[in-house]
């Protein structure tokens, strides 16, 4: 039946669509991608769930303003190609989206299907029409038309994460000769070195890097802005500069004992693990592989820093949260993968110190429980320690995801920039800074956020440097 002919009580009638996993059992044991992808008949028939409403409210609540209906009646219709045209024109990075993108707060949360039961998989769906366009070599190339005429201008753009990615190819369909930046040795920012491959394969972001590429991007790793090169010098080069560097300046608990040896910010442990292989045997820049690995937080980095504890060997590997549940932060998804996993979560608490034993090594964490009281800025309630409720707990590997900084090594030196009180650029409504031709976003400006929010700054940041280079 075509999707033309079905009522909207048909389509109320069709149940959402599984995702198909590896079992829990079997992939505690590799960093092979845990979600498989939905087969053709089930992608169809899980668009066919939707409703194609009057006032769209999805793309309100996508950030890169995907046309999330148009892709989705198209593959309704099992006419892929379209769909695919559609969702790549939108999107510079859809099979990472697809992926990692908080759905279930975004545009997911905004569906009118979910009004009477679920909605729609979006997310689900996204990734699969991305997956097929990658496969098939008639697709549409990225964005599924060619760059535009070239206009002469020249811009540079800091960092290759999904913010600078996002502008990057934004730029480059505009017309505009664009080079990126890229401080480490290889592409992809976070989506690299702080996502697990278990969630995000390497190969994905290899290929989204390509398709960039293939708009005439040029890339340039092992340039260190700050360092390097600075943002004047880049200015007397380009026309324009897009920074989106990032925040990659850890947060830790300052507490006593975090110096022993087994101590880990999130951000290195990952990107020992994601980028530099510590999981091989024959590893340059291992970890320890821990027996007991504690984590705290409670957001996406700490349930890729346990999930990833406990393949490399902790068992326990524990989340310690100073919140409930409720209040945790992290993707209801990637929550329920690590609770099916066997990953322990100990709530209300929170460290006091960290112990050693002769040798400088970890041995334990002495912690102390909490309850919650009042709701403090953020609007959750702030957790109040319980006198005389401390106790130890065992542990040789801690890792500390409590949240991320601004990346200050571009910005100490560059003093013409202004900086709010954290570290962060400060940029207009146009993402211009206090520098004129000089455009930023992403967590360099927002601090530690998501991955699609920084693309959603990149994109609005291309627009804005596009009219910035047709007024000089």
């Amino acid at each position: 039946m075509s999707s033309n002919d079905l009522t909207p009580k048909q389509r109320l009638a069709i149940e959402r669509a599984k995702m198909t996993e590896q079992a829990p059992e079997r992939r505690v044991t590799n960093f092979e991608e845990v979600n498989q992808g939905l087969p053709e008949a089930v992608a169809v028939k899980e668009a066919q769930r939707c409703l194609d409403c009057k006032n769209k409210p999805c793309i309100e609540g996508c950030p890169v303003g995907v046309r999330i209906p148009e892709f989705i009646t198209a593959l309704a219709e099992d006419d892929l190609p379209k769909a695919a045209e559609i969702l790549l024109t939108d999107n510079a990075l859809p099979c990472t989206t697809g992926r990692v993108c908080p759905q279930e707060v975004q545009c997911e949360a905004l569906c009118i299907r979910g009004k009477k039961g679920e909605p729609v998989a979006i997310g689900w769906l996204e990734r699969f029409v991305a997956d097929w366009a990658a496969q098939h070599a008639d697709t549409p190339k990225l964005f599924g038309n060619k760059p535009a005429k070239k206009t002469g201008k020249t811009v540079c753009v800091v960092g290759s994460g999904p913010g600078g990615l996002t502008a990057a190819g934004e730029l480059a369909r505009m017309g505009h000769d664009v080079t990126i930046f890229e401080a480490l040795h290889a592409t992809g920012g976070v989506l690299r070195y702080g996502i697990p491959e278990f969630r995000l394969p390497k190969a994905i972001v290899d290929r989204e890097v390509a398709n960039l590429e293939s708009l005439g991007v040029k890339i340039e790793c092992n340039v260190i802005v700050g360092k390097t090169i600075t943002v004047e010098e880049i200015m007397e080069e380009f026309d324009a500069c897009f920074v989106a560097n990032g925040a990659g300046l850890p947060m830790f608990m300052n507490i006593p004992g975090e110096n022993f040896r087994g101590v880990y910010s999130a951000n290195e442990y990952l990107t020992r693990v994601n980028l530099m292989g510590a999981y091989r045997d024959d590893a340059r820049t291992p970890v320890v592989r821990g027996k007991k690995a504690v984590i705290f937080g409670g957001g996406n980095t700490a349930m890729d820093s346990v999930r990833t504890a406990m393949r490399l060997g902790a068992d326990p590997a524990i989340i310690a949260y100073r919140r409930s549940r409720a209040e945790m932060p992290a993707r209801i998804e990637e929550i329920q993968h690590a609770e099916e996993e066997g990953i322990q979560f100990d709530f209300l608490v929170a460290p006091l110190e960290i112990l050693g034993d002769e040798d400088g090594s970890v041995r334990a964490v002495k912690m102390q429980r909490m309850e919650l009281g009042e709701p403090d800025a953020s609007g959750r309630r702030r957790p109040v320690p319980i006198e005389g409720s401390e106790f130890e707990l065992e542990a040789d590997v801690i890792i500390v995801a409590i949240g991320v900084l601004a990346n200050p090594i571009l910005t100490n030196a560059c003093p013409a920039l202004d900086l709010n009180k954290w570290g962060n650029i400060i940029v207009d409504e146009n993402t211009m800074t206090s520098i004129s031709g000089v455009f930023a976003g992403g967590d360099i400006v927002r601090g530690g956020a998501t991955v699609i929010l920084a693309m959603g700054d990149g994109k609005h940041a291309a627009n804005q440097i596009d009219v910035f280079l047709k007024n000089i």
